[in-house]
């Protein structure tokens, strides 16, 4: 039996079914991405339109801080004027925390909408804090998903945990940064004129190809947690599976990375194909949403095909619908050319490439192969 079919093996005993019971509620919690704050008498003391906006409460430096650290972002949902609460967040000096800020008198939950929109996260990582029970019911009422607080409980959300992470990364810390220079190339594009290509390649970008190193498994777990839409399959692996399968002669696990003119993506990108004498099957493969519009997504796919064939074996590739990822079949089919030939009777689509129309890598991003 080969290391993924273990990993999904059926269990043969009460306690195996106890186990796979727990991995399963495990693997359905979903760790915090964004906390979005109210501002008056949870953010600081007082009500900022009655002059009486004051000092930062306790506990809201630091937990911006420590959140911030394991690659929480923060975001604003306030009943407000926006020039003045800003300016106030500025005073504060933590108004650098802050994405896609929505202060206006329009409704709370219509603002974590918009925020998790803009992030582009699911709503269930979403959660929010004001010291209004009204408002916490308001948005919990719309959206049953996100998770509410009690503004008086700012100093324990650090150590919920909602707000651990398994592992923090390099990407972690820069997470925020990271956004914030999307926001900027964001800026840029919508000011651009000429064509999508040309823009891209303003950008100088750099995607770099390779055999995931030990170093990488942990944001390698971390992408298989976090990525949704751009994940054909949504198979997990843990930081130990992961170091198994890298290990694996039968197995093939690459990762790849972005940057451009603006910083880095990070690592946004991880595949892993089973190989057998003459068939290899992409068992996952996904992107990171955050390059969703940068047109590298067949990077790894077109270099997949183009081992597949020096390697003279069948390409296949396995496809699950999870209700957000259509668009990675799409690339499968219409872009890639793979053929759907089975359907499991677990409902996963098996697809295949005859490998005779394999693209070259876009001329407007540099592409770095790193074997």
């Amino acid at each position: 039996m080969s290391t993924t079919d273990s990993l999904t093996a059926s269990p043969s005993s009460s306690v195996e079914d106890q186990d796979q019971k727990i991995a399963a509620e495990k693997e359905s919690f979903k760790v915090v991405k964004v906390l979005v704050w109210d501002l008056d008498n949870t953010v600081w003391d007082g009500t900022l339109l009655e002059g009486g906006a004051g000092d930062l409460r306790p506990g809201v430096k630091e937990g911006l801080e420590i959140l911030d650290e394991k690659g929480v972002l923060h975001s604003i949902a306030s009943k407000n004027q926006s020039e003045p609460a800003l300016e106030k967040l500025q005073e504060l000096g933590i108004d650098h925390f802050f994405l896609y800020p929505q202060i206006h008198w329009g409704s709370k939950a219509g603002s974590v909408q918009r925020i998790a929109e803009a992030i582009n996260i699911g709503l269930d990582t979403v959660a929010f804090i004001d010291d209004q029970a009204f408002e916490r019911d308001e948005v919990r009422h719309s959206h049953q998903e996100v998770r509410t607080f009690d503004a008086d409980q700012v100093s324990e959300l650090a150590g919920l945990e909602d707000f651990q992470p398994r592992f923090i990364t390099d990407e972690s810390s820069q997470r925020r940064a990271m956004y914030q220079a999307d926001i900027r190339r964001k800026e840029v594009e919508e000011d651009y004129t000429g064509p999508q290509e040309d823009f891209l390649a303003d950008l100088d970008m750099k995607f770099v190809l390779g055999a995931a190193k030990l170093e990488d498994l942990k944001r390698a777990e971390e992408l298989t947690m976090r990525t949704n839409q751009l994940n054909t399959t949504g198979y997990t692996y843990s930081y130990d599976e992961l170091a198994e399968l890298r290990e694996s002669e039968e197995h093939l696990l690459l990762i790849a990375s972005l940057d451009d003119r603006y910083g880095t993506y990070g690592k946004i990108g991880l595949a892993l194909v089973e190989k057998e004498p003459e068939v290899w099957n992409v068992k996952l493969l996904l992107m990171s949403c955050r390059v969703m519009s940068r047109g590298v997504g067949t990077i790894m796919l077109n270099h997949l095909m183009a081992l597949a064939n020096e390697a003279g074996v069948k390409l296949r590739a396995e496809f699950r619908h999870n209700g957000r990822n259509r668009m990675m079949l799409v690339t499968y089919k219409m872009v890639a050319g793979f053929q759907e030939i089975e359907t499991r009777d677990d409902g996963i689509l098996i697809l295949e490439n005859d490998l005779s129309r394999i693209q070259p890598f876009p001329e407007y991003v540099e592409v770095v192969l790193d074997d």
